[in-house]
């Protein structure tokens, strides 16, 4: 897949207005149980939250990649470096102002490497058409949880450090429900975690400089829970309005 230069980034930085809720986690895969079983309890979060949707961006590339560990490339066998990242997405849909969790949806995501580079792209700074690291997707369980097992994403060029997603109610139609947007860090744990290799780059934009996060991006934060075994868990809830 061939893209123009990062001047497409200047193209990204008004966020379409779309109606996106969280619930808070219910059962799920056994990791993301145990990791939600030590949080403290927070009586005054409400059940659901409004977050916005953001553009695909210029990467999303349909590869139909059914895994939930994402770091190794499928063409070769090399596996990507990098503080491991347990990342669970739950997807509920909304009717009669209830929450009730979705199986059955393909959540997809794709994200950098450690050096900001992505996968099956040509860029100005890297040809890696053929490469299939970093992306994948997974169908929801009857909770509602997509688990992907992938790194913290290094820094790209004039972006934050981001995730991209992607949910579909039913891929294989022309026109079915689509959602897509962007997840992302905490500003200070991003440069704790960059201080550790493989990040040798570093970063150059924050949160704050970034024109797409300003769109929505304190709504789609991901919380972190450092694992006793190294790298990070954790979950991003969203509640389609489907009703």
């Amino acid at each position: 897949m061939a893209i123009s230069r990062r001047s497409l980034l200047g193209l990204m930085g008004t966020a379409a207005a779309a109606l996106l809720v969280g619930c808070e986690p219910g059962a799920g895969p056994g990791w993301w149980r145990r990791l939600w079983a030590r949080k403290p309890a927070i009586a005054s979060i409400p059940p659901c939250i409004v977050r916005p949707e953001q553009m695909e961006g210029p990467y999303f590339v349909d590869e139909r990649l059914n895994r939930s560990d994402i770091r190794s490339d499928p063409m070769d066998g090399s596996v990507k470096e990098g503080v491991p990242l347990q990342l669970a997405i739950r997807v509920h849909g909304i009717r009669d102002n209830a929450c009730a969790p979705i199986e059955g949806a393909m959540v997809d995501v794709w994200q950098c490497d450690a050096d900001g580079v992505y996968s099956d792209v040509r860029d100005d700074a890297f040809d890696t058409r053929g490469k299939k690291f970093l992306r994948g997707y997974q169908m929801t369980d009857a909770d509602g949880t997509a688990p992907f097992l992938t790194i913290y994403p290094g820094w790209y060029p004039g972006r934050t450090v981001h995730i991209h997603f992607k949910i579909r109610l039913d891929p294989e139609a022309m026109f079915g429900y689509e959602f897509t947007s962007q997840i992302y860090f905490d500003d200070a744990l991003t440069d704790e975690v960059f201080t550790q290799p493989p990040y040798s780059k570093g970063r150059r934009t924050t949160n704050r400089q970034d024109g797409i996060f300003e769109n929505g991006g304190e709504e789609l934060m991901l919380p972190l829970t450092k694992q006793p075994e190294g790298g990070y868990a954790g979950t991003f809830d969203i509640g389609l309005q489907l009703s």
